[in-house]
This record gives structure tokens, C-alpha cells and sequence, in this order.
């Protein structure tokens, strides 16, 4: 398989790279080299927001049995680069995300469910509407049996460039007590990054078309589940301080953002389900299949570990995280 990814030197377009260099298919990523890309890529340079940024893509001789594309921003950027493809890839595969879904979104939402306005003309709407502008972009180019639309719930995993995990392992690593916001058995759904990798390959490898929710099953792991593996990996002596979740907001705390990954159900019903809602039949039916949530952590805290223990963070997106000082205060410290 000769593969073309938009992207592909970070988070989840290394590990879609990384996932197809390990079956043996040839791998162009296109980029704009601001960051390394895997060994064994054939490397096209170009920033796909400017004019004639596209031009490395231009060679007619050249062609692709499918395209990758994980782009966040402007719809504009996936309708061009879909249209000078649609004649030199087989199929389009677009990342796109389960925030398509109109607010507030039904407990075990499908892929039935009403989604968002959206344009492939758009520069400059909020996230929901830029991924569904990229959708649209792309079965304008491709139609609708050459396109996989991957409606992505949580992406966790090494690599990760958002600082969610991240956030939490090396707060555990640092040890002493920790704010463990409640209910330690709390539903926590999420895919792991080279699961989404994995079944996009071969998804795209059956001819599979049209959209797919993707993350693991509703009750994959727990948030205690996953903050008690986070002290597993680490070594930690950290002390893991359960606190309830209406303590924890009364103090100002915001899920989500200050506290990585935690959404409480009871007193956030329409976020929680928002994130934690989806139904995922329809790829699981579809073969994917998802790792064990502790296989997640300390695989991340091993990457982590190997690159200094500082995550990346992308520039698009705010620094998540509580503060020492704020936490220590909640505990009465």
C-alpha cells in the first residue's frame, strides 16, 4: 500500500505512520518541517495555509492508494488538498472528531445523530464546525465511497500533545498527596492512539467508507482505574486523595481543564456524556479492538520518561493543568 499522510510527525499522525511502516507499505508524509518525521518516510515539504503551499503534492506521475489527513483548522485547508488528490488517491481518510455531534448529545449517541452546520469554504469557525467543514470538504472531492470519516472520542497515548495523560503522570510522579477528584469509579472512555492508527489502516485496507465513532467501549477503564495505573508506572508514593466531585467544583476546580480527562457524570450530565457517550458498535463491529487502559499509561510514562519528561504541547491549544498552590489548598495544605 502506498500511503500518503497530511501530517504524520506528530501524535496521531506518527502513530498512523508508524502503524503502516511496521506492515511494510511505502509512507510519504507531507509537512511542513517543523518537527521530525519517523525513519523510513519519504518526506514532501510544504505549509498547506499558504499560497502554492500545496505544490510539493502537484506531481501528476505521483499517486497514492489512500491519503491520511488529521488537520484541525480551517475546512478550506482539507477542501484543497482533497481536490488536487481526488484524481491520484484511491481513498481519504479524514480524523475528524465526535464533536460533529449537535449539543447536548443523547447517552450512546451513533453515527445517526444530527451534526453540526459545517462548510468546506470555511477559514475561521470553532473546532465542531471546522471538522465537520472537513468532512464535507472531503466527500466533496472523494464522494462518499472513497471517504472514511473517523469520528474520534479521547485520543490518549505516547506522543501526546494535548497534555491530558501527560499532565496526570508527571503530577503522580512529583508524589505526596494528590487531588483525586470523585467518584473513583467514575466511566472513563478513550481510544488509545495506536488503536486509532491500527483500525485505520485496516479499515482503509477493507474499503470500509462513510463515518465511524471511534474510541473504546463505554466502561473501558474507571478514572480510578486509570490514576491508580499512572502511580503503578511511575513508582510514585503519591498518595491519591479521593475527594468528591461537588467539593472539588465548589473549590473552582474546572473538569476537564484543570483536572485532565475528569468530567463528573452526576453534576456535569450533558459535558459527561458529551465525552463519554458515544457508541462505538458500529467499529467495533468493524474490528477494532482496544488495549488495556494500563497498557496506555506505561507506555506513555515510558516515552515520557524517554524524552526528558517534558510532554509537547501544540500551540493551538491551552496548557491544562491545577496548580500546586490551588491544589494544595482544596487538600488543606
Amino acid at each position: 500500500m502506498r500511503l500518503l499522510i497530511l501530517g504524520g510527525t506528530e501524535f496521531a499522525g506518527h502513530a498512523v505512520a508508524e502503524a503502516a511502516l511496521a506492515r511494510g507499505w511505502e509512507v510519504t508524509v507531507f509537512h511542513r518541517g517543523r518537527h521530525t518525521a519517523p525513519d523510513g518516510v519519504t518526506e514532501l515539504l510544504g505549509d498547506r495555509t499558504d499560497e502554492g503551499g500545496l505544490a510539493a503534492l502537484a506531481d501528476p506521475a505521483a499517486g497514492w492508494d489512500m491519503v491520511v489527513d488529521t488537520w484541525s483548522a480551517a475546512p478550506a485547508a482539507v477542501r484543497d488538498a482533497a481536490r488536487l488528490l481526488a484524481g491520484r488517491a484511491g481513498r481519504y481518510v479524514y480524523v475528524s472528531s465526535c464533536s460533529v455531534y449537535t449539543w447536548p448529545r443523547p447517552a450512546g449517541y451513533d453515527e445517526g445523530t444530527p451534526v453540526v452546520d459545517g462548510s468546506p469554504d470555511a477559514v475561521d469557525v470553532p473546532y465542531p464546525h471546522a471538522k465537520r467543514g472537513g468532512e464535507l470538504a472531503v466527500l466533496d472531492a472523494f464522494g462518499e465511497e472513497r471517504s472514511l470519516l473517523v469520528r474520534a472520542g479521547l485520543i490518549l497515548g505516547p506522543r501526546e500533545n494535548i497534555g491530558r495523560l501527560p499532565w496526570w503522570l508527571n503530577r503522580i510522579a512529583r508524589g505526596g498527596p494528590v487531588l483525586a477528584p470523585g467518584p473513583r469509579d467514575l466511566p472513563v472512555q478513550f481510544i488509545d492512539v495506536r488503536d486509532l492508527a491500527e483500525w485505520i489502516l485496516h479499515a482503509a485496507e477493507r474499503g470500509l467508507s462513510g463515518p465511524y465513532n471511534l474510541a473504546s467501549e463505554a466502561r473501558h477503564t474507571t478514572i480510578g482505574e486509570l490514576l491508580e495505573a499512572c502511580v503503578r508506572a511511575t513508582g510514585s508514593s503519591a498518595e491519591l486523595r479521593w475527594t468528591p466531585a461537588e467539593s472539588v467544583l465548589a473549590a473552582g476546580v474546572e473538569s476537564w481543564t484543570d483536572l485532565p480527562i475528569w468530567v463528573p457524570q452526576d453534576e456535569l450530565p450533558e459535558l459527561y456524556t458529551a465525552v463519554y457517550g458515544l457508541d462505538v458498535a458500529r467499529a467495533l463491529g468493524a474490528g477494532l479492538r482496544c488495549r488495556p487502559a494500563r497498557e496506555t499509561v506505561a507506555d506513555t510514562w515510558a516515552w515520557l520518561e524517554s524524552i526528558g519528561g517534558e510532554a509537547p504541547q501544540r500551540p493551538d491549544r491551552p496548557v491544562l493543568g491545577l496548580s500546586p498552590e490551588v491544589e494544595a489548598k482544596i487538600l488543606g495544605g
